[in-house]
């Protein structure tokens, strides 16, 4: 199926394009005349084994063969569009620009596929999986430093902007940290109440999924007006940024949204407790604060882990639309990029956060294993 989507991808659709400035729209190149015949034929090759691999056995040996020439495909997509880039702009005016195509994108998503599909198939470990991200990651970076992809708009783009691209990006991660942490620090309590209290859980997830309901830019909105008031009553909130645009309303808006997977993924797992692990734990003469705490929530960990990896993906989409508001981050690059119809400013904020939720999903997916093995 990723070869049949690819090969419609190359077949149909540009690698690149290049448009006479950044404004208008680029007419699209495809892969075989934009790159390299030699890169050209490379991608094919590599994709015409990795089809053949997918009807032999399934042997993880095999399977680690193909997550190694998955990896290498993924590279030598993003090498032939830095390299065809590069041969394109040295005949293109000066104003012109180049841009990624959709064809590059399908592919660089199909070869990504097939190398996850492969890690799984062959039972990769987390330090393996961290393994393969870091040499794709430093073979990135490897190639950018040696200029490959300056031709690039996307480029050009970052480094228009790359006094603020720093800032834009600690702005963002703190929004997300200062959403999850206070979310877990309100949500656990709530959800250990609830699971004591299961009267409590009908009204608390009532408000709660009412929450989930409201969309974030209304949300924002709703939050304006009484944070402005505050902020005009009480001077020492507004000296410290409280008020009805920037971070204050962002970071409300984003523990609000957090605290219902947070709150519900805690209580099921509070619930899926074994009740003989509790009677021992008492029969061992534990408080109901060490039951609590030295038991139920502990067990209850790899859930508490997955309902956060939930919402710190979720948080760091939202944290994108929170620059409507002022409160800063890669979101300011996205609806700068729509408002002047720049394409690859928009990718410029879109893309380190994409990167981001897959850092953290990853990361967060890995400490859910470890905490399920201790478990």
């Amino acid at each position: 199926m990723l070869f049949a989507v690819g090969a419609a991808a190359v077949l149909g659709t540009g690698f690149l394009s290049i448009a006479p400035n950044r404004l208008l729209s680029g007419r699209p190149i495809g892969l075989f005349a934009a790159t390299d015949l030699r890169l050209g034929a490379g991608i094919g090759l590599i994709a015409g084994v990795l089809l053949l691999m997918s009807l032999a056995p399934p042997a993880r040996g095999l399977q680690r063969a193909a997550a190694a020439l998955a990896g290498g495909l993924l590279l030598l997509i993003v090498g032939a569009a830095g390299n065809a880039a590069a041969a394109l702009a040295t005949a293109a005016p000066p104003l012109a620009r180049i841009s990624l195509g959709a064809g590059f994108w399908i592919l660089f998503g199909t070869a990504a596929l097939a190398l996850v599909d492969a890690l799984q198939r062959a039972g990769a470990g987390s330090a393996e999986r961290s393994a393969v991200i870091a040499t794709l990651g430093l073979a990135s970076l490897a190639m950018a430093h040696c200029g490959l992809f300056d031709a690039l708009s996307l480029a050009r783009e970052y480094r228009s902007h790359e006094d603020l691209f720093a800032t834009a990006l600690v702005r963002h991660i703190v929004l997300v940290v200062a959403g999850v942490g206070p979310a877990v620090l309100i949500g656990v309590p709530l959800a250990i109440t609830a699971a004591r209290q299961p009267r409590l859980q009908g009204p608390l997830f009532a408000v709660l999924n009412l929450l989930q309901t409201i969309p974030s830019i209304a949300l924002f909105g709703l939050l304006l007006v009484p944070l402005a008031a505050l902020a005009s009553a009480v001077p020492m909130l507004a000296a410290l940024g409280v008020g009805g645009i920037g971070p204050a309303p962002a970071v409300i808006a984003l523990i609000l949204y957090a605290l219902l997977p947070i709150v519900r993924n805690t209580v099921a797992g509070i619930a899926g407790v074994d009740p003989a692990v509790i009677d021992a734990a008492r029969g061992m003469g534990m408080t109901r604060r060490q039951l609590i705490w030295r038991v139920e929530v502990p067990l209850a960990l790899p859930l508490l882990v997955a309902g956060l990896r939930i919402v710190t993906v979720q948080l760091v989409g939202l944290a994108v639309v929170a620059a409507l508001i002022g409160a800063g981050g890669l979101g300011t690059f996205v609806f700068e990029g729509l408002g002047q119809y720049a394409a690859d400013l928009v990718l410029l904020g879109a893309l380190p956060a994409i990167g981001l939720a897959l850092a953290a999903d990853f990361l967060l997916q890995t400490l859910a294993a470890v905490a399920a093995r201790h478990d």
